[in-house]
């Protein structure tokens, strides 16, 4: 299968606009949520209408594969954990072949710029992206400038140059924060030869909802929002209203959408 099919399946509607929802966090900081209300996480996410769902392998066989028949599955090949001594290091945990064999759309690598161990990871990028151009799977960079040498992680420059990094690596997408003042990130967008996402922000960071709005306003290709998507009360609802403003729904298609989800739920 050719890489332009694998990248045009993380758009639900083709429209070259994405909504990916993070669930690998129970490597990083503990479980997302308890064992019994996982498939109902899943479920709810998909339903709300996410591109793609991103997990590291083994949370890959707790997921019913009917459930992602409309949504694109990333294998997340990145792990490090909160108990690090470097807590910005992170190490490869999983191959592309190995994705693939679990049925992976596509595959992505964390990679922090400023951190210690930036060498490493710049390394494992590369490798992986190697890897990906071999099987003609997509790579989603998820790079971040952080480590003790960053000052401003949402410097728009600084952000300019952690995106080109990820596309002359060899990503097809790429991940990162979204710039301080926010209408400053068109600076970030208008120098990448890649789609550029953003990250939700923290939970204290205000509404998602409007910060959905302003990185698609100025010119960001969609989110990869995980934390507070799976902490909401209502992931569903939120979900819906997210892919709404991403991929520029009306108001009659996601009452329509949201109708469909509960019925079948």
């Amino acid at each position: 299968m050719r890489k332009a099919l694998r990248l045009r399946r993380l758009s639900r509607p083709r429209d070259d606009r994405y909504l990916f929802v993070p669930l690998d966090h129970s490597v990083s900081d503990g479980p997302v949520v308890s064992r019994d209300r996982w498939r109902d996480l899943v479920d709810s996410v998909v339903m709300g209408g996410a591109d793609a769902i991103i997990v590291h392998k083994g949370r890959v066989r707790t997921i019913d594969p009917d459930v992602l028949a409309g949504c694109a599955l990333v294998v997340h090949l990145s792990a490090g954990t909160a108990h690090m001594a470097d807590m910005n290091a992170k190490v490869l945990v999983g191959d592309v072949e190995e994705a693939l064999r679990l049925g992976a759309d596509a595959v992505s690598v964390h990679v922090n710029i400023g951190s210690d161990t930036e060498a490493r990871q710049l390394a494992d990028l590369g490798s992986v992206a190697a890897a990906c151009d071999d099987w003609n799977v997509p790579l989603i960079a998820m790079a971040y400038p952080r480590g003790p040498r960053i000052v401003d992680p949402n410097d728009p420059a600084l952000l300019a140059h952690v995106v080109n990094i990820a596309a002359d690596l060899g990503a097809d997408i790429v991940k990162t924060n979204l710039a301080t003042p926010s209408e400053r990130m068109a600076e970030v967008i208008a120098t990448s030869p890649i789609p550029v996402l953003v990250a939700g922000g923290p939970a204290t960071g205000g509404s998602l909802v409007d910060h959905a709005r302003t990185a698609m306003a100025v010119g960001c290709a969609g989110l990869a929002v995980g934390r507070r998507v799976f902490t909401s009360p209502t992931p569903m609802s939120l979900v819906a209203e997210l892919a709404s403003i991403v991929h520029e729904e009306s108001e009659a298609d996601l009452v329509r959408a949201m109708t469909g989800a509960v019925a079948s739920s």
